[in-house]
């Protein structure tokens, strides 16, 4: 993975764990923290990301952020990966990024 990728996804991941803390005041502010921050070294340890420019990497990383945030996440992870391949919508490869989705859910086991 790019260093301006894995830079993007831990930020983004932090970010969103701090998001997470906020709307659910009752979760355990440290618990989400880890979470994210497992979740952001798996995928960059299982390079996840690697095939992606940074433009669909952003987009990718974005959805990520959104779908590890929902309730259901495996199938708000699976609307990404069919998003991508039947609405790619501004991704330059989006078999690709139907590939990291892929990829998402088989690393963290969803």
């Amino acid at each position: 993975m790019a260093s301006s990728t894995a830079r993007t996804l831990f930020d983004r991941f932090d970010q969103t764990a701090v998001a997470v803390v906020q709307a659910r005041p009752e979760a355990d502010p440290t618990m989400i923290k880890e979470i994210f921050e497992e979740a952001a070294t798996l995928l960059h340890n299982g390079i996840a990301l690697d095939h992606l420019d940074d433009h669909d990497a952003d987009i990718v990383i974005a959805g990520l952020c959104i779908a590890l945030s929902d309730a259901d996440v495996t199938t708000a992870l699976l609307t990404l990966f069919y998003a991508a391949t039947d609405e790619p919508d501004g991704l330059h490869d989006p078999a690709g990024a139907a590939l990291a989705y892929e990829n998402v859910l088989r690393i963290l086991q969803l």
